[in-house]
């Protein structure tokens, strides 16, 4: 019996291995599996990434992966951004709430965010991040796509079968990354929960009052960019759930590393300098004439943060979104 368990042991330790998985340690609640996959180039992602499993996945039944990217600020030390990480696919980020109460696997890239070329603002994917050329930051959303492949392949080998769309949730910089990355990818995602992105969210138009909207603002280059056209008939049947507190003055359309100043006059004259209500009920306004499918919400008690209602209410959403299989 003790042969057999050795040997079961070591087939799983060699099959880990062979995905470039480590088992980091226990995550929250203690059964928990927490999984560090190195960065594999020939497949397609440049960074490391983390894989949640929570106790109480349904191993039967197909589920969902459930993925939000990283935002663990500017710092030269890649240490210190697969540090951060692990600390928020564990705890501080809705996400690991999130992945406790869908029971769902949960995925994290480890992006850096450099502090000398400042201006690259990755975690939120701004402009200057989109029009890498080269290097191991270069398109950011395939390599989230090759990870997302990925990790698909490691959850089998634990019995755990995921949809071919995932869940996509962020805060801040993160729900900035989610809210552009299904206006890129819409046909990859099924459903899309943001909060506290500045009062503001790329717009399924190419021009508005004789403007050019160029990405982030809108869509007009996403094709010369990205290599495909913005797909609306697809991104209206993306549920979206979109929210601000109304006490949050964490405007990131003012700060340079996220927008230039061609971009923040453009932002300021087609919707307004103001992020709450004004610039957030523009963007709502623009969603609703396009019939994107999408509900924002203000939350009158809070800055810029989540609460447990706010967990509640994103909770519902997604699974809603699961329930219905889309």
């Amino acid at each position: 019996m003790r042969s057999f368990q050795f040997f079961l042991v070591l087939f799983f330790c060699i099959t880990i291995a062979a995905h470039g998985a480590m088992i980091v340690e226990e995550g929250t609640p203690a059964s928990d599996t927490v999984l560090k996959i190195e960065a594999h180039p020939e497949l397609g992602f440049n960074f490391p990434y983390y894989l949640r499993i929570p106790k109480g996945v349904n191993r039967k039944s197909a589920s969902y992966l459930l993925v939000e990217t990283n935002n663990s600020g500017n710092n030269d030390t890649f240490a210190h951004h697969e540090r951060e990480t692990y600390k928020e696919i564990i705890r501080n980020s809705l996400g690991s709430s999130l992945c406790e109460g869908l029971k769902v696997p949960f995925l994290m890239p480890v992006f850096p965010r450099p502090a000398k070329e400042w201006e690259i603002y990755t975690h939120a994917y701004d402009k200057d991040a989109a029009h890498i050329k080269k290097g191991p930051m270069k398109r950011l959303d395939l390599q989230l796509i090759a990870m997302c492949a990925h990790a698909k392949g490691v959850l089998q080998w634990y019995g755990i079968s995921v949809a071919e769309k995932i869940l996509m949730n962020g805060f801040s910089a993160s729900g900035t990354f989610a809210n552009r990355f299904t206006a890129i990818h819409p046909e990859r995602v099924a459903g899309v929960a943001c909060g506290g992105i500045n009062g503001i969210v790329i717009l399924p138009i190419d021009k508005r009052n004789g403007n050019t909207l160029d990405y982030p603002i809108g869509i007009s280059d996403l094709k010369k960019i990205f290599g495909k056209e913005f797909d609306l008939k697809v991104y209206r049947t993306v549920p979206q759930f979109i929210y601000m507190g109304a006490l949050d003055d964490n405007d990131a359309v003012t700060f340079d590393d996220a927008y230039s100043n061609a971009e923040r006059e453009l932002v300021f004259g087609q919707l307004s300098s103001k992020m709450l209500p004004d610039r957030f009920s523009g963007c709502q306004a623009i969603y609703t004439e396009n019939n994107v499918n999408a509900t924002f919400k203000t939350y009158p008690h809070i800055g810029h943060g989540t609460d447990r209602l706010i967990y509640n209410e994103v909770l519902a959403f997604f699974t809603n979104i699961i329930g219905t299989g889309q």
